[in-house]
């Protein structure tokens, strides 16, 4: 007793392409969305709030490649990022630290925010 099945599949086009560009939209909101939580949790070291406000920025050039990063232009970040020995002025930032998007990376506490972050912003930039 053998079944055979015939089938068509019909691809709408249009909608897989709308799918597509929300996914680099939702992306770059994710990074400005991690951004915000990261200035919000006051964990970069303060003094001026150069490093924070002006030199950190979301790079959005490689976005339709999956790809954006948050970068800081300051020269003195590398070595505070890398330094946590260094003792932080908590006056601006009470949670001033070097390394200070760990609690972001896999294993922190707040590792899933980018995950869940971009599952939001697809969803509502697709109606679904």
């Amino acid at each position: 007793m053998a079944f055979y099945v015939n089938s068509t599949v019909k691809l709408n086009m249009p909608k897989l392409n709308a799918l597509s560009s929300t996914a680099v939209k939702a992306l770059e909101q994710t990074t400005d969305a991690l951004l915000s939580e990261v200035k919000n949790a006051q964990v970069v070291p303060f003094d001026t709030g150069n490093l924070q406000n002006e030199s950190t920025f979301p790079d959005y050039s490689k976005s339709a490649q999956g790809v954006t990063s948050l970068v800081s232009t300051a020269p003195y970040a590398r070595r505070l990022y890398y330094h946590p020995e260094f003792n932080f002025s908590k006056l601006e930032n009470k949670n001033a630290r070097g390394k200070w998007f760990e609690p972001w990376l896999a294993g922190g506490p707040r590792q899933n925010f980018c995950h869940d972050a971009f599952m939001e912003f697809y969803r509502r930039l697709n109606g679904l």
